[in-house]
């Protein structure tokens, strides 16, 4: 038998990042917009519920933490406009899920990137002055974000090679510098991914000129670029999205047209992805893992609604995988945040633990 933790992360039982924003932290953001409160009032606020979601994700014995994405109104927004040459504003509309859309929000790039005196600094050092003994986990959006919800791209790069390089050199920044403060586990979160698994979104890339399968051979040079040469300690997973947005998606597809390059060809050791509906396919996909030291976190139990799963579905469903992928390279957890906007997803925050408790405890039992 294998043991419940693996010494490096992504642990046996874990979690993908965002948790629901209680009442009290929606309430100071809504006073800080109508300046009711200031800066100083709301990170008082975010501090005191930072630290009791920590204390919450030890208690129920997750081994890596996250600060549930408390400070950001979205899980990829917040983090692209720090970067040097990047900018927030205020879209025409939102982005379509299905039956819902979000609040309208863009990023445009309007300088030369890079990364420098960034906020998420700030925020890491205070998560990671609460861990202890647990492992600080950080997410960020992967860097094929910015050029999928980018604008104004080609008015700064005319040449799109000196764009994607200077957007991984920027990563490149950003990752040393958050190792620098002590992290040890950064997580990048990416859409676009789960997008070219589906026929819907492949047709809508080619609407805008872009060619689905070369656009997947760019964003893996860009991260592989971004990525090379970290710190050998230094645990770095990336999570495959579907979309997530007040219980609703927007792609589907299995993992197919993506696999060999995913497993195969990014320098990542391991990936969190979702598993939760049978829009996301079988595990045929999983065959292309073919390194030993890749890791596989099955993403099972839904973070969309709240009914519990039952233990035995998640034990027959992870012995399934095992058709492809050997136990000991498995992992499990939700199969997305639980907020990747503010508003999050339709459960409460007590189901919300009860779910992560539900992971925790199915790990402790299949990896014991």
């Amino acid at each position: 038998m294998t043991e419940q933790t693996t010494v490096r992360p992504p642990f046996r039982g874990d979690m993908v990042g965002s948790l629901l924003r209680p009442d009290r932290l929606k309430q100071a953001r809504t006073a800080y917009a109508a300046g009711s409160l200031d800066a100083a009032g709301l990170k008082a606020v975010e501090d005191e519920e930072i630290r009791r979601v920590v204390a919450k994700q030890k208690e129920i014995g997750l081994k890596a933490v996250t600060d549930g994405e408390f400070r950001r109104a979205y899980w990829h927004f917040d983090f692209l406009e720090g970067l040097d040459g990047v900018t927030g504003y205020e879209a025409e509309q939102g982005i379509q899920f299905h039956q819902q859309t979000s609040k309208a929000h863009g990023v445009r790039v309007v300088g030369k990137l890079g990364f420098s005196q960034h906020p998420m600094l700030e925020h890491f050092r205070y998560l990671q002055s609460i861990a202890g003994e647990h492992t600080a986990k950080l997410t960020i959006p992967s860097p094929s974000m910015l050029h999928f919800r980018g604008t104004g791209i080609e008015d700064v790069y005319p040449d799109e090679d000196e764009f994607f390089h200077d957007l991984a050199q920027a990563y490149k920044r950003a990752i040393q510098a958050f190792y620098d403060l002590g992290c040890r586990y950064l997580q990048l979160d990416d859409t676009a991914w789960a997008y070219l698994c589906s026929d819907e979104q492949r047709a809508q890339m080619r609407a805008r000129g872009w060619d689905p399968d070369r656009l997947q051979d760019r964003y893996a040079a860009t991260i592989n670029e971004a990525v090379t040469d970290r710190p050998q300690d230094l645990a770095l997973t990336m999570h495959i999205c579907r979309g997530n947005f007040r219980s609703t998606w927007i792609s589907s597809g299995g993992y197919e047209p993506v696999a060999e390059t995913l497993f195969g060809r990014l320098n990542i050791d391991g990936f969190f992805l979702e598993y939760d509906s049978d829009r996301a396919g079988g595990f045929e996909p999983l065959r292309f893992v073919n390194r030993k030291d890749l890791k596989i976190v099955l993403g099972l139990v839904t973070s969309k609604f709240g009914d519990l799963e039952a233990k035995d579905d998640l034990k027959r469903r992870i012995q399934e995988a095992t058709r492809y992928v050997p136990l000991e390279q498995l992992c499990l957890s939700p199969q997305c945040g639980f907020a990747s906007t503010e508003e999050g997803n339709l459960l409460t925050e007590e189901q919300q633990w009860d779910k992560l408790r539900l992971v925790v405890e199915t790990a402790q039992e299949v990896w014991r």
